[in-house]
């Protein structure tokens, strides 16, 4: 790469660096996550994963008004699970959807279309506002991650739900494994990866309860963050839940599955900030995600690029050069909708550095004038039809403004 950031120790077959959550590194230079992806593909027997998947579900399959609970985004994950458990596996889904606020109108979209093809009901629940602009706020200056509300209420929410219907099944995408080291492979070789509260509180909710959060904002009703909260366990308990990864059952292989999802559901891609555009598949469910990621490589020195070339390097589908080269070519530009967010959480933006520098992960360190240098990246098609806090004041027909 360009070296940068020459300080930085990387992994010697992908791109992460040091600085990436939960990252070690053996003898021969190589990261945790490049050894899992290794022992996924050579030491796990998928056809008796497979047949624990078919055991799971007949324990469950009619014997609730639903067979599943399907946490949806409408992102490549969790419409490749939806479509899986309904097309391949037959069952009645219920689908869950968080709505975080920043639904873009692409991923709506394919939303209506996916539900309709494939016949599920849908219960989609779209948070108070109000608290999410302070929940991220709070979250970007005590995490540098504005995205709390999101964590929590996607992976909370849904089993809440779960409790209400009494429908204790529940199916999740991807492991974690796919990605960082929480979980492994390796652990969950003879049993799955569970969803449940001690991943949640392992790293899920970035070490902040909703009880922590109540403390921390100015709420009048603490109901207000109920969603964000995780049900009481005896309450799971009582409905006997199993909370799983998809992906701990069959191998995950995210552009095999968007080949699918696209042939079979019209599924379309989009245009993300600071994304290739032959990554079009990725985190389309979000217009704050440029922000996420410009965060991420001001804390961290790396950001999505990076993470998706790595994917691409540990399949076989990209050289190390090649994702060098991307890299040099998108990370770290400044987001044309950093103005927008700027609006949503009601600071400039040199508060927003403030905050997001005092987060940096050692020994990754570079000052606002340089990250500066890096430019500025273009405005997404789709940014002036989002919602704005202060709309413009011209009146023009149309103009979207």
């Amino acid at each position: 790469m360009k070296g940068k950031f020459e300080n930085l120790r990387y992994c010697s077959k992908c791109l992460i660096p040091e600085t990436h959550e939960t990252i070690a590194f053996d003898k021969d230079g190589v990261c945790n996550v490049c050894r899992q992806i290794e022992f996924k593909h050579t030491k796990i027997d998928w056809d008796s994963k497979l047949v624990a998947l078919d055991e799971l579900i007949e324990l469950y399959r009619g014997k609730h008004d639903y067979d599943c609970i399907v946490p949806f985004s409408g992102g490549k994950d969790s419409t490749w699970t939806l479509y899986y458990l309904v097309k391949i596996k037959k069952l009645k889904c219920l689908v869950v959807q968080f709505n975080h606020g920043f639904m873009r109108p692409t991923l709506l979209e394919n939303n209506t279309r996916t539900f309709k093809e494939l016949g599920c009901d849908v219960i989609s629940f779209t948070t108070n506002w109000k608290i999410v602009q302070k929940l991220m706020l709070e979250s970007l200056k005590r995490k540098g991650d504005f995205c709390w509300h999101c964590h929590t209420g996607i992976f909370s929410y849904p089993m809440h739900v779960a409790v209400k219907y009494n429908v204790p099944l529940i199916f999740w995408g991807e492991p974690q494994a796919e990605y960082t080291s929480y979980y492994t492979y390796e652990d969950t070789l003879n049993e799955s990866e569970e969803v449940n509260e001690i991943r949640f509180n392992r790293f899920t909710n970035l070490g902040i309860t909703a009880d922590d959060m109540a403390g921390m904002i100015d709420v009048e009703d603490k109901r207000d963050l109920i969603p964000y909260s995780y049900p009481k366990l005896k309450d799971l308990m009582k409905i006997g839940y199993r909370s799983v990864c998809l992906g701990s059952y069959i191998p995950w292989d995210v552009k095999k599955q968007v080949e699918i999802i696209q042939k079979e559901l019209g599924w379309k891609g989009e245009q993300v900030e600071g994304v290739p555009a032959e990554y079009n598949y990725e985190k389309i469910e979000c217009g704050m995600q440029g922000i996420r990621d410009y965060l991420k490589f001001i804390k961290r020195g790396y950001s999505r690029v990076s993470h998706l070339s790595s994917i691409d390097i540990r399949n076989g589908r990209l050289t190390r050069e090649a994702g060098e080269k991307l890299v040099d070519e998108y990370e770290g530009k400044k987001p044309a909708s950093l103005p927008v967010f700027l609006d949503y959480v009601g600071i400039d933006e040199n508060e927003f550095y403030k905050y997001a520098l005092q987060h940096q992960v050692d020994p990754f360190s570079l000052t606002r004038e340089q990250i500066n240098l890096l430019g500025e990246g273009d405005e997404l098609w789709d940014q002036k039809l989002w919602y704005k806090e202060k709309p413009c004041q011209k009146n023009c027909d149309g103009c979207g403004n």
